[in-house]
């Protein structure tokens, strides 16, 4: 089984515009996710799939790939399948550009997947929701899994609702949230997970994904992902212990130069030879 690894590289980020070209510790941000996804066991490329030459050319200056992009794409998925055409392999890996800190062993255990099962058509990690904020942030998409592993829908609010929960306050407004208070501290054993933005695709599949109109719930929700359970089809899901710190904000970038200077002391760690 051949993988190859895209990593999308928007450079008109809204909320932090040339987000692949932030600095940290003296390296772009774009090359902090090439260096760990060229890390991986089981990826024969990885490649920078963006909209500017600004990009491209930083791309090149630390040595990896990079192919130039339509600046029409609605989505990192629709950026990614473009690369696919260009492509001679199996499965290709969607790898967020905003993830400097990823670990490449999600990568392995995403490609997994497909190796395991011939039928699977898209996989996408979850890690355990730890706390009651996370359970009821709008920003944490939630996972709701089936015994199987199979994805049975993606949202942003807290998912599934316990008849007998308790009130209980959050940001200083009291809510009614559906947490027994004897599975506050077991969150991770319920049959909801916290969503990590990475996928793997069948090629194929992710040729006929593109061509499927956005639909209801994935309007609703925000949430791409859904467009796929909507028609019919299985996403299977991968369970990794924690998520990787991701860069939306100038408050997270921050946050992720603290971690990398303790880390790593700033040195990007190199991958395989390509």
């Amino acid at each position: 089984m051949k993988a190859v690894a895209v990593i999308p590289a928007r450079y008109a980020s809204t909320r932090l515009p040339g987000k692949p070209l932030a600095d940290i510790c003296g390296r772009p941000m774009v090359q902090w996710v090439w260096e760990r996804a060229s890390r991986a066991r089981g990826v024969s490329r990885v490649i920078v799939a963006t909209d500017d030459e600004r990009v491209v050319a930083a791309v090149h200056g630390f040595g990896g790939e990079v192919l130039m992009t339509s600046r029409r794409h609605r989505s990192g998925t629709d950026r990614v399948e473009e690369v696919a055409r260009m492509l001679s392999c199996d499965v290709v890996l969607n790898v967020q550009g905003d993830e400097p800190l990823l670990d490449p062993r999600t990568i392995e255990q995403l490609l997994s997947c497909f190796a395991q099962d011939p039928h699977t058509d898209m996989a996408t990690p979850v890690c355990p929701i730890r706390t009651a904020g996370e359970y009821l942030s709008p920003h944490i998409v939630k996972a709701i899994v089936g015994l199987d592993g199979r994805a049975l829908y993606f949202t942003r609010s807290p998912a599934p609702f316990f008849r007998d929960g308790l009130q209980a306050g959050h940001s200083g407004v009291s809510v009614r949230i559906g947490v027994p208070p004897s599975m506050r501290s077991q969150l991770g054993r319920l049959p909801v997970r916290r969503h990590l933005g990475m996928y793997g695709y069948r090629k194929d599949f992710l040729h006929r994904l593109v061509e499927f109109p956005p639909s209801p719930l994935e309007r609703a929700e925000q949430l791409e992902q859904l467009r796929v359970l909507e028609n019919g089809f299985t996403i299977k899901t991968v369970r990794v212990e924690r998520p990787s710190a991701a860069v939306d904000t100038p408050a997270d970038l921050a946050v992720v130069r603290r971690q990398v200077r303790v880390l790593h002391g700033g040195r990007p760690e190199r991958g395989k030879q390509r």
